[in-house]
């Protein structure tokens, strides 16, 4: 009885649930705050040797669990009841599709979202790019960013997981971070 009862605990805390988030994350959403958000999950590490932007069959792409959980992430927009004004994705297919999944039709690719991984002399300008853009923005709605670890970390101190958003609100110094909208 008790093995059982362990099971079903389990299975309820492994089954894929809606995106999850701090009501504090959930009202700076709602108050035109920025969501960046690594994309979904894309088995593996890195990049193949070769990759070309464009040419998604070089690239490691979002499996059909990201892509359920990118779906997700949308979804748990429209309940919160956020209004988002603007998806912005750098230019790698799984960021793209994360996005474009979530937010059908509205994704517009940005350069200085595109991950610095495999070149790091890239991330003080991208991310200071970055924080413009976020900077800049003024609504209305919210903004949603498809992105990479990297550069959320570099933005946010925070290594966040496949699928996972970190909220913030632009300031003078960089960003400040809200809440966390987990997978």
């Amino acid at each position: 009885m008790i093995g059982r009862l362990l099971l079903v605990v389990l299975a309820i805390l492994w089954s894929p649930a809606p995106a999850r988030a701090d009501e504090a994350a959930w009202a700076a959403l709602r108050s035109g705050a920025i969501a960046l958000f690594r994309h979904a999950n894309a088995p593996g590490g890195g990049d193949p040797p070769g990759l070309r932007l464009g040419d998604c069959t070089t690239q490691r792409n979002l499996d059909e669990a990201g892509r359920t959980q990118a779906r997700r992430i949308g979804a748990a927009f429209t309940e919160a009841g956020v209004h988002v004004g603007a998806v912005l994705s750098s230019a790698w297919c799984r960021t793209v599709e994360t996005a474009e999944l979530a937010f059908p039709g509205r994704v517009r690719v940005e350069p200085a979202f595109n991950s610095f991984f495999s070149d790091r002399a890239q991330e003080p300008a991208q991310t200071a790019a970055a924080r413009q853009i976020l900077a800049a923005w003024t609504g209305p709605g919210a903004v949603f960013v498809s992105t990479h670890q990297v550069n959320i970390t570099a933005l946010t101190g925070i290594v966040p997981a496949s699928g996972e958003g970190i909220v913030v609100v632009a300031t003078t110094e960089g960003v400040r971070v809200v809440g966390r909208i987990r997978p």
